[in-house]
C-alpha cells in the first residue's frame, strides 16, 4: 500500500446512476400550466413531462399551491387543467399516468377547507399540505386534529427546508408518532437549497425518517439536476426505505 493510501485511504468506486423508475410515481409537482409559480405555458408542461417519462417515472400527481393570498386555486380550476394536459398527454402518445391533488398552504382558510371537506387527495387520502419557511405556525395540533379527524392522511411538504426544525431531531419524531407523514424533495439531496437543507434531508435519509418522495418539480431545470446527480450515494439509500410512492 502506497503512502498516499495510508493517508488519505482508497476512494470508493463511483455508484450506478439510479433508476428514478424505482420511484414508481412523483407525489409533489408544479406542472399544470398557469396556475402558480410552476410551468407557465402547456409546452413546458409537455417538455417536463415527457422528461418524467424518459427518467422512468409511470405516474405523476400534481400538486398546484393553494394559497388565500397568491394561488386562489380550486377543485375545480385544477380538475379542468389536468383534463386539458392529460388530452395532450394522450394526443403525444405518452404512457404515463396522471393526476391532481394541491400543496395546501398552512394559512387561516385552511382549518376551514378541512373542515368542509373540500380538500384534494392523492393516493389513500393523503393530503400535502405545507408551512411558511419563516417561522413555525400556530396551532399546528389543531390542523392535524382535524385533518385526521375528518378522515384525511397529512403529508407535510418538504419538512428538511423548515428552518426552525434543523436543530430539534425530537420534532419530526413528534410529528411521525402523530400520524403525520413527511415528504421529502429529491433535490435537497442535491444541495440545490442550500447545505443545510443539505445536511437535514441526509439526516432523515440516515434515520428512515421519510414517507414519500417528491421532486417539487417547477421547471425543467430541475429534472436536469436530478438526472445530473443520478448516482448520488443518497438516492441509492433511499431504496433502503419502506417509501409509499410505489403504493401509489
Amino acid at each position: 500500500m502506497s503512502i498516499f493510501s495510508k493517508l488519505f485511504g482508497k476512494k470508493s468506486p463511483p455508484l450506478d446512476p439510479i433508476d428514478f423508475g424505482y420511484f414508481g410515481a412523483d407525489m409533489h409537482s408544479h406542472l399544470l400550466p398557469g396556475i402558480d409559480d410552476g410551468s407557465k405555458s402547456m409546452e413546458e408542461s409537455m417538455g417536463m413531462i415527457l422528461k418524467f417519462s424518459r427518467m422512468g417515472y409511470r405516474k405523476l400527481f400534481m400538486t398546484p399551491h393553494i394559497m388565500e393570498d397568491y394561488y386562489r386555486n380550486t377543485p375545480e380550476i385544477i380538475h379542468g387543467k389536468l383534463e386539458e394536459v392529460r388530452k395532450e398527454v394522450k394526443e403525444f402518445g405518452m404512457e404515463i399516468e396522471l393526476g391532481a391533488a394541491a400543496e395546501y398552504y398552512y394559512d387561516e382558510t385552511l382549518i376551514d377547507k378541512v373542515k368542509g371537506k373540500e380538500l384534494l387527495t392523492f393516493g389513500d387520502n393523503y393530503v400535502l399540505f405545507e408551512y411558511a419557511f419563516g417561522a413555525e405556525p400556530q396551532r399546528i395540533t389543531s390542523l392535524i386534529f382535524e385533518m385526521k379527524t375528518n378522515g384525511y392522511r397529512p403529508v407535510l411538504a418538504h419538512y428538511e427546508r423548515y428552518p426552525y426544525y434543523h436543530n430539534q431531531p425530537e420534532k419530526i419524531q413528534e410529528y411521525r408518532d402523530n400520524g403525520v407523514l413527511i415528504q421529502l424533495n429529491l433535490l435537497s439531496l442535491c444541495g440545490h437549497y442550500g447545505p443545510f437543507v443539505e445536511k437535514q434531508a441526509k439526516y432523515l435519509v440516515d434515520n428512515g425518517l421519510i414517507d414519500f418522495v417528491g421532486s417539487d418539480c417547477h421547471r425543467i431545470e430541475h429534472l436536469q439536476i436530478l438526472e445530473k446527480n443520478a448516482s448520488n450515494p443518497y438516492f441509492h439509500k433511499l431504496k433502503e426505505l419502506n417509501l409509499l410512492n410505489q403504493s401509489l
